[in-house]
């Protein structure tokens, strides 16, 4: 089959390598490349952020763990390490529905600790774009809004545009989560953390080491939409994180970058026959918030499934 996927980012990518893996003619349509998409800002620590449902959410992020923990072991060139760490909460709670899906998961009082996939996503990204390439995918740039869905062409389109969705399909309920993060030199940290703000409607803040770099964070602030980073923020990140890692004190800022999360009631992955926005049967899959990388894989596979349904 033919099939038409638009948007290039971790997302979009992995369903371009899955139906292509699967046997189909693939053309990625983009309006910008892999490295400047929201996904390119990504922690990319595997966890499930801003997303739902529970139920399906869990399903294609256990898959997805699968996935990377063995890139990790066979494929160091995709930029995906294994990594122990632990979330410190605010006050002890159960364990997570997906607790069973990872390695090395333990209680502990206020919080847990397991083993965890993060993806260095300036590797990832085009590691990634180059597996598509050697599955036969082609890429295409084009800004695409609402009346050119109409003229794609093919046997199905997959629609992964993420927070293009607003207004390449009009739906109003995605929200833009502004997430600003901080890139620190490496000193040695190897553990990722996170931890719950202190007030519910606070920052989160997390650190996590890739292999050059060290990524602090965060923001999640609704509704906002601009990208340049803030000093003040990063001097709050800064701040919080030191505390958290203390190894990171004298630790030399190396880039500031600032992303939009996808963030939808629930993540859209269901297929759209009605001929509403293009001429061939519609596959929607966006809507991750903040676990793009965390469901990639899983999502990738029930799109694919869903594809070959029509054939």
């Amino acid at each position: 089959m033919q099939v038409t996927v638009v948007g290039a980012g971790v997302v979009g990518l992995t369903v371009a390598v899955r139906l292509a893996e699967d046997g189909h003619f693939v053309q990625v349509l983009t309006d910008r490349a892999p490295t400047e998409t929201t996904s390119s800002v990504a922690a990319a620590l595997w966890y499930p952020y801003l997303a739902a449902p529970a139920d399906r959410t869990r399903a294609w992020g256990a898959r997805t763990y699968e996935v990377l923990r063995g890139l990790a072991h066979s494929a160091p060139e995709a930029g995906v390490d294994l990594r122990h760490g632990r979330e410190v909460l605010r006050r002890a709670a159960p364990a997570p529905s997906w607790h069973e899906d990872v390695d090395d998961f333990v209680q502990l009082g206020e919080g847990w600790a397991f083993t965890a996939p993060v993806a260095d996503m300036s590797v990832y990204l085009p590691w990634l774009a180059q597996l598509a390439e050697s599955h036969g995918v082609r890429t295409g740039h084009a800004r695409l809004d609402r009346s050119a869905l109409s003229d794609l062409r093919g046997d199905a389109v997959v629609l992964c545009p993420g927070l293009g969705a607003s207004t390449l399909l009009g739906d109003p309920s995605l929200t833009p989560v502004r997430g600003q993060v901080v890139l620190l030199e490496q000193t040695g940290v190897e553990q990722w953390v996170l931890a719950e703000p202190d007030d519910p409607d606070g920052d989160p803040t997390y650190v996590v080491p890739r292999r050059s770099v060290v990524v602090c964070g965060g923001t999640a602030r609704p509704g906002r939409e601009d990208l340049d980073p803030e000093p003040t923020t990063t001097s709050a990140i800064l701040r919080r994180c030191r505390t958290l890692v203390p190894e990171l004190a004298s630790a030399r800022v190396v880039a500031q970058q600032v992303g939009l999360r996808p963030v939808r009631p629930q993540v859209r992955l269901e297929l759209d026959d009605t001929g509403t926005h293009a001429p061939a049967p519609v596959v929607h899959c966006y809507g991750h918030g903040g676990a793009g990388v965390t469901l990639s894989w899983g999502c990738a596979e029930e799109v694919t499934s869903i594809v070959r349904g029509l054939g």
